[in-house]
């Protein structure tokens, strides 16, 4: 069963408490619905015919994907945007710069992923080249990358800033920029290195979360 994790909203700058109260309840949407389908599948062994067009079980599977997608995205989110604005690492901005060009290169980029999206906008490290990708997602569950490991997640649905910011998603996304929380991006990355080998040698794996996946981790198993 999911539970809801906390966050010091207290440490944002640019976004209301209001806006961030909303967001959160949103979340918390999120893991009701994944818990009651959890239940409705667990104690219901006859769930009628199964149909690719509709059915429901198909409805009950596309339902539990959403919801777990969302739960995940936004504990991502949320945990990059609190904990105080921290500047890029050396590490991490080494890494952005040989993929991209310059840091503000980088920048460009992100917010152009995030004005082009319905969803998020994801800075992610994927095991088959072990570099970095900017993905763009138009749902939770449409355009995320299996095996990839997200170490920066930006919410661009209305309803992470439309108290705040009406339709202006631009001064939005600017605001994200100035609140993230860099050591947040350069601990997945190190995870992500840590979990890729063994006793310091450097191993390819094709699920970057399957061994013993830290909190983060987008793809760890509720109990």
């Amino acid at each position: 069963m999911a539970t809801a994790k906390t966050y010091d909203f207290s440490t944002v700058k640019g976004l209301s408490t209001n806006q961030l109260k909303q967001h959160f309840k949103l979340y918390e949407g999120y893991i009701k619905k994944y818990n009651e389908i959890g239940e409705i599948l667990k104690s219901n062994s006859n769930l009628g015919i199964p149909n690719g067009t509709y059915s429901e079980i198909r409805s009950l599977k596309l339902g539990e994907s959403y919801a777990l997608d969302g739960i995940k995205l936004h504990e991502l989110y949320f945990e990059n945007l609190v904990g105080l604005h921290k500047a890029p690492s050396e590490k991490i901005l080494n890494m952005i710069i040989k993929r991209y060009g310059s840091y503000e290169k980088f920048i460009q980029l992100l917010k152009d992923v995030a004005l082009s999206m319905r969803g998020w906008a994801v800075l992610a490290i994927d095991p088959i080249d072990d570099n970095l990708h900017l993905f763009g997602l138009d749902a939770h569950d449409v355009g995320a990358i299996w095996g990839a490991c997200p170490l920066l997640v930006l919410d661009v649905y209305e309803h992470a800033y439309m108290i705040d910011f009406g339709i202006d998603r631009k001064k939005y996304v600017d605001t994200f920029i100035q609140n993230i929380n860099w050591d947040i991006v350069t601990y997945r990355l190190d995870m992500y290195y840590k979990m890729n080998s063994r006793q310091g040698e450097e191993v390819y794996i094709s699920h970057p979360c399957r061994f013993s996946p830290p909190p983060f981790c987008p793809f760890i198993e509720f109990n």
